[in-house]
């Protein structure tokens, strides 16, 4: 019932669309993007260290070793664009690099231009420094400049150059590279597929806590692709990453707890998590939910419930006969109950955008 294989490949398809340090998660560098922006201070610029063309000068290392995690000077800078204070960052950044060649300050500069955050937007500016960066050894860099490579952002699509700054990236412990890299393997269109190969990369992510890798290993394992079928280290993952909030892995986990497939079965639980992944808007959630709630199992019994779920996951694709059948024979005031409920729910759901 999963559909958990398909949702892989959809992953695999839509790497492309990953945003500039969406995955900026690692020691050593900004973790994450700020939650809310906040007045902006204006200091004093310093002269920036590139030209009208957005192309660096001026006398840089050969090969500058990337400065140890921690320091105070780019926590400075890091510190301030995690608070939404971009022009401070773009400054302390660009004093960095003038006086150190600091790569770390670099693939900051080169995030600012990706994303016009405390500057004008521009592809070329941010393709410069994260070159600058990377073949200074910065594994953020490497990543960030995989992606431009990748999308073809900036210039031609160059996906040879992608998949090995990926790979480097990946070797000196990047996440996101090890990540993004298995995506290309399961899915097959970008490399050959190799699924033992996928489950390699997706491993180091998966112990780093990354839920999204997490649920791919663990439906490797469920399948028995590039790793021995084991449905209990599968149902282990799924755990972790259901824990951390993966709309799937909890569908997923329900589904191992209702039926006690690799894990001691525990139906009140499932039900519990059923409830979460349904409001969260999950189509197969909600039709396990209605017929949790048709037949009273880890839940009371409650036909007006039962009806409003079924009704919703089927205006979410989720078809399913018997519960048709089941909400036809309720007394008139149930089934108008659960219709008149589910209408308030869906009539809450977002506009499409057309």
């Amino acid at each position: 019932m999963s559909g958990g294989w398909r949702g892989m490949l959809l992953l695999a398809g839509a790497i492309v669309a990953m945003t500039p340090g969406a995955w900026a998660q690692v020691p050593g560098g900004p973790q994450g993007r700020p939650a809310a922006r906040h007045s902006v201070p204006k200091p004093v610029m310093p002269p920036l260290p590139f030209g009208d063309k957005g192309l660096p000068f001026g006398a840089w290392p050969a090969a500058a070793p990337a400065p140890a995690s921690g320091g105070p000077e780019p926590d400075v800078a890091y510190g301030a664009y995690q608070r939404g204070h971009f022009l401070t960052a773009l400054a302390v950044a660009t004093r960095r690099v003038n006086e150190k060649g600091d790569p770390k300050a670099m693939t900051l500069l080169g995030w600012l231009f990706a994303s016009g955050e405390g500057v004008r937007s521009d592809d070329q500016a941010a393709l410069s420094w994260y070159k600058l960066a990377a073949d200074r050894g910065d594994r953020e860099a490497m990543f960030e400049l995989a992606m431009f490579r990748l999308r073809g952002r900036g210039g031609p699509r160059d996906r040879d150059a992608a998949v090995a700054l990926l790979e480097h990236a990946a070797s000196l412990g990047h996440i996101a590279a090890a990540y993004n890299l298995a995506l290309l393997y399961l899915g097959g269109q970008e490399l050959g597929r190799d699924f033992a190969k996928a489950a390699t990369l997706l491993r180091p992510a998966a112990d780093a806590g990354s839920p999204e890798a997490q649920y791919a290993l663990a439906t490797l394992y469920k399948e028995g692709r590039g790793v021995p079928q084991d449905v209990a280290e599968a149902v282990k993952l799924l755990g972790a990453a259901a824990e951390a909030g993966n709309l799937d892995a909890i569908v997923e986990f329900a589904v191992a707890l209702f039926n006690g497939s690799g894990i001691a079965k525990d139906e009140a639980r499932a039900a519990a998590l059923f409830v979460k992944a349904a409001q969260r808007g999950s189509a197969i959630a909600q039709n396990r939910l209605a017929r949790i709630l048709s037949a009273g199992r880890g839940l009371p019994v409650d036909p007006v419930a039962a009806a409003k779920w079924h009704i919703i996951s089927k205006a979410g694709g989720e078809s399913d006969p018997t519960l048709d059948v089941f909400v036809e024979q309720l007394p008139p005031e149930q089934r108008q109950a659960g219709e008149r409920a589910a209408k308030v729910w869906l009539t809450r759901l977002p506009t499409p955008r057309t």
